[in-house]
């Protein structure tokens, strides 16, 4: 099964003014769209042929470098565009998320500087994540491509802190992006539909 580059599931500049238009055109149309081709030129003769984005991602972890950078990165913004919407983020969650963060994590505010750290404290390029490992929430971050499918967890929430995420629009200032990313992009229906789906 070949990637595809998905369409955003909003115009350019829906995110306004917390991520540019150029922002997405130049990280959906220039950065995700490299993920795809160069993980589709990877993945012939790999033997992982025909398998989803998920199946590829861990049995390439580790195994072949190369592809797994780029399904690795293509797997995770297929989800990232889909954790925002115009108007997102905010403190009111759906239920069931909501009380599993409160038992699992603290609470909201608790998750939300958690959440904010990780990506400040990921050095260099990676992702910070809310997952669900053995039943239960936790906060991770990871280097580069890599997510929490290679580390037993399944992601629930992302975020991407490469420079490209955020570079046009807050140039050095990481922890704005964060902030601004939590508070008012985060699109937590389909945080929900993640959780139900691995529950």
């Amino acid at each position: 099964m070949s990637f595809q580059l998905p369409d955003l599931p909003y115009a350019y500049d829906a995110l306004g003014p917390y991520m540019s238009a150029e922002t997405l055109e130049y990280h959906h149309d220039k950065h995700h769209l490299a993920y795809v081709s160069n993980g589709n030129n990877l993945l012939k003769d790999s033997g992982l042929e025909g398998k989803s984005v998920e199946e590829v991602v861990k049995e390439s972890f580790g195994k072949n470098p190369g592809l797994f950078n780029n399904a690795g990165q293509h797997y995770n913004h297929i989800h990232f565009w889909k954790w925002m919407k115009p108007n997102g983020g905010g403190t009111k969650l759906p239920g069931a998320l909501a009380s599993k963060i409160d038992s699992d994590l603290g609470g909201y505010d608790k998750f939300r500087a958690d959440f904010i750290n990780a990506g400040i404290t990921q050095f260099g390029s990676g992702w910070a994540w809310l997952a669900l490992k053995d039943g239960k929430l936790a906060i991770m971050k990871t280097p580069n491509g890599e997510n929490p499918l290679v580390h037993g967890a399944a992601p629930l929430l992302g975020v991407d802190v490469w420079e490209h995420s955020y570079y046009i629009d807050y140039r050095n200032l990481r922890p704005k992006y964060l902030e601004a990313f939590v508070d008012n992009l985060v699109n937590w229906d389909y945080v929900l539909e993640m959780y139900e789906a691995a529950a």
